[in-house]
């Protein structure tokens, strides 16, 4: 272990470093997630001036967080919001529909939440549940799901044509890693509460979600609301490379000035390209 003494002594990392390889204690893990803080704050700030961006010129963006239970979804919005001023920016996380919604227009409710001039929200699932959750759970009939997969891209196209930007995300992670996570979760009293009746279902229903998957990706992914592919098992990645991402989406002041690459891994995070339809709904 270090001494108090070896760690007054170092003024540099790389100092600590060699330090750390001839007492053999190992420091790999403490570097990639020092490595990591560095990097996150430097995009955090970048996310700051984003926001003031958007405040000063009055634009709507909605950023859409989709993808397999436990993909890491939640950990990411909270790394967007956690520095952003809260009077414009927000988290929509709507619960499953009251009597009445379900009674309504199936877009009516998340037409109520869309962001107002000079906002940015953060979705936490969205209309796409009726795309994959919904119909795999059996929460929709067969014709709710064809209804809205046929409604879904002239209302995202109404959107854009109001001028709201709507950053679609897919967050992906493996199988094997998806039990993992779910194995700590309710292993970890901190975070039992993150495990739900749907997640119970994912691991036996992971080729259905799959199959509804891509049929969303091929009739939802368009020039003006793309689908955006985040595919890593590492949490911490998945989170600087969405950060990545949105902040590549605009020109705004002080663009860089943190010093954060702003440059996406293109093996992490791609947009979804249309392959040929392989099964029928």
């Amino acid at each position: 272990m270090f001494t108090k003494e070896d760690l007054m002594q170092f003024d540099t990392r790389k100092k600590l470093v060699a330090l750390a390889k001839k007492k053999g204690i190992k420091v790999k893990k403490t570097l990639k997630r020092t490595k990591y803080e560095e990097q996150l704050r430097s995009l955090q700030i970048e996310l700051a001036f984003l926001q003031q961006h958007i405040e000063k010129n009055k634009l709507r963006v909605a950023v859409i967080f989709e993808g397999r239970d436990a993909a890491g979804k939640g950990g990411s919005i909270k790394r967007f919001v956690e520095h952003l001023n809260p009077h414009s920016s927000g988290v929509v996380a709507l619960a499953k529909p009251t009597e009445v919604e379900r009674g309504q227009w199936y877009f009516q409710r998340y037409i109520e939440v869309l962001p107002n001039r000079g906002e940015i929200k953060f979705f936490d699932r969205s209309w796409y549940n009726r795309a994959v959750v919904e119909p795999v759970m059996g929460f929709c009939t067969h014709e709710q799901h064809k209804t809205f997969m046929a409604q879904v891209p002239n209302f995202e196209h109404m959107l854009h044509e109001d001028g709201i930007k709507i950053i679609k995300f897919w967050f992906d992670i493996s199988k094997e890693e998806q039990k993992k996570r779910f194995d700590d979760r309710k292993n970890n009293p901190l975070k039992e509460w993150k495990f739900s009746p749907v997640d119970l279902k994912a691991q036996e229903l992971w080729d259905e979600n799959t199959k509804y998957k891509e049929r969303m990706f091929t009739e939802t992914h368009t020039a003006y609301s793309p689908w955006t592919i985040v595919e890593t098992n590492d949490k911490e990645t998945a989170r600087l490379e969405s950060l990545r991402h949105v902040l590549s989406q605009f020109d705004y002041k002080g663009k860089g000035s943190s010093g954060a690459s702003l440059l996406t891994d293109p093996n992490v995070i791609y947009r979804y390209f249309r392959k040929p339809k392989t099964f029928d709904l």
